[in-house]
């Protein structure tokens, strides 16, 4: 059993008969009343992410979590499996888990964070940058750059992604997973 003195980023707790992981926190010491603790939590099961506000040394249940490296193999539908690294046990995740699907390939290593005392898998982590080959986008036309001006560029993972306009098929490139927005072309 914790206190709110105990919360911090990342931290995942039980509350409401769900399990949340903390996104955000803010402790107030107004100048009149109580401290608080104000914080951002979002579901591991839903997604959703809500606001609540925890008195000053309030009780919370906090849940122990272990986070291990998975290869993602492929997806059926809106079933996705990995393989865990060390002991390649497979396991199969729905969509809804997963916050960027669009960016996953073949191969790649991701962190799935799981309950210890039963092995559930609460969430699936991304890594924060993707690098993907751009198989198919518009050639740009020479002396149109005046202006941060963008193309649609299709990736080999099938996702859809804005793109300066000198990027051309064939050319890797780095993507936030987080956005969804091209950063960077990445050379060989």
């Amino acid at each position: 059993m914790a206190t709110t003195s105990d919360i911090r980023k990342g931290l995942c707790i039980k509350h409401n008969n769900d399990i949340y992981k903390i996104i955000e926190f803010l402790h107030v010491k107004p100048g009149k009343g109580p401290a608080f603790v104000r914080t951002k939590l979002k579901s591991l099961t839903t997604g959703k992410i809500i606001d609540n506000t925890f008195s000053a040394g309030h009780k919370i249940d906090d849940i122990r979590i272990e986070t291990r490296k998975f290869q993602y193999l492929y997806n059926d539908g809106n079933t996705y499996h990995f393989m865990d690294d060390e002991t390649y046990e497979q396991i199969e995740l729905p969509e809804t888990m997963i916050d960027a699907p669009q960016f996953l390939k073949e191969g790649e290593t991701v962190t799935i964070l799981m309950k210890a005392d039963d092995n559930t898998p609460l969430t699936l982590e991304m890594p924060a940058t993707v690098i993907m080959e751009v198989i198919h986008t518009e050639p740009g036309v020479k002396g149109n750059t005046a202006t941060n001006a963008t193309k649609p560029a299709t990736v080999e993972s099938g996702a859809k992604v804005r793109v300066p306009l000198f990027i051309n098929e064939g050319d890797k490139i780095k993507i936030n997973t987080e956005t969804g927005e091209y950063q960077e072309r990445v050379k060989e």
